[in-house]
């Protein structure tokens, strides 16, 4: 229902995005991470052909954004970055606005009305002029508008910019629902809420994508994919370590406490993120504890973590290298303890 092929933006000497292909179909929520300036927003004008593109082809629902503008659009529902509107309308004139601009009249427009200011919580507002909403409501009235004509297509700038938790909260849940009946794209620097909305997610730095999957793909992408902490008692840091070094399926070695009473770490797998290299490790370790007759108070396998994901692909190499060098320095001294 969107595609979007090779797609690149310039402004002047600055490549603001760069070669951007992707595809979103009925049924799936598709979150646009990456970190500011990265290319999200005027990747998403240009989806909804608000600015043109340098090159490349956009596709809505078999229409060229290009060639043939308006059925695209009428297709679209389009919630911009900040949330723009006209504060001296009412919260009900600016809907039934947009409603005639959509094309729908009489009981059409009212039923259309209606129905968006329950899905958006706005009856408590709906007299109100839009200058006086607090920004959480301004923003829920934009989206209101970007629901109107129930697209079957909706692109999303930061929808819960500006929404306290509670609020965030029942906009994921919305688009999750929405989602299972139309296709969505929604830029966010949120990670979490890829876990809760999302049943794909792009990462995008500089300009291009640097990642496309499900969360658990994206996930197991993680250093952590696959590692095992966990919490021993009664055993010292350094025979753990010995034992350890001695496991095929062991990469390395982190200390998190050592102490007379306990010794807690994380243990990395050779081949890390890969499908089954936290279920070979987690086997050894506990063959390994019984062995021994090391007393384990904790252990869990952990899934990875997208943050780590997300910073890997999206720092400098500059700054990559220095987090690199600092959580090594940071490790040395509880492995030296040991």
């Amino acid at each position: 229902m969107i595609k979007v092929e090779n797609l690149s933006k310039s402004f002047g000497a600055k490549r603001a995005v760069d070669d951007v292909s992707l595809e979103v179909g009925k049924g799936e929520v598709l979150g646009f991470l990456g970190p500011n300036g990265a290319g999200k927003s005027t990747t998403m004008r240009m989806l909804t052909g608000f600015i043109p593109p340098s090159s490349g082809r956009i596709s809505v629902c078999g229409h060229d954004m290009l060639e043939d503008p308006i059925p695209a659009k009428r297709r679209l529902g389009y919630l911009p970055e900040s949330a723009p509107s006209y504060g001296e309308m009412s919260v009900l004139s600016f809907l039934r606005f947009i409603a005639a601009i959509r094309g729908l009249t009489g009981e059409d427009s009212r039923r259309a009305v209606r129905r968006v200011v329950e899905l958006c919580s706005l009856e408590s507002v709906i007299g109100q002029t839009i200058d006086t909403l607090s920004k959480g409501f301004r923003h829920r009235t934009c989206f209101a508008q970007a629901l109107i004509h129930d697209p079957e297509v909706l692109v999303l700038d930061e929808p819960t910019d500006g929404l306290d938790p509670n609020q965030k909260h029942e906009m994921r849940t919305l688009i999750r629902r929405m989602g299972e009946t139309k296709a969505i794209i929604f830029s966010t620097h949120i990670l979490e809420e890829v876990d809760e909305a999302c049943t794909r997610a792009i990462i995008i730095d500089r300009g291009r994508i640097v990642a496309n999957g499900t969360p658990n793909e994206l996930k197991s992408m993680s250093e952590r994919a696959g590692a095992v902490a966990m919490v021993l008692a009664g055993a010292s840091a350094a025979t753990v370590q010995s034992k350890l070094a001695g496991l095929p399926s062991v990469l390395r070695t982190e200390i998190l406490q050592d102490d007379a009473a306990r010794v807690a770490l994380r243990v990395f797998p050779q081949k890390a993120g890969s499908a089954n290299s936290g279920g070979v490790l987690a086997g050894a370790l506990a063959e390994l504890a019984v062995h021994e007759n090391w007393k384990i108070e904790e252990f869990r396998t952990e899934e990875g973590r997208l943050d780590e994901v997300f910073r890997s692909l999206t720092l400098s190499d500059t700054a990559h290298h220095k987090a690199q060098s600092e959580a090594q320095g940071a490790a040395q001294p509880a492995e030296a303890q040991s």
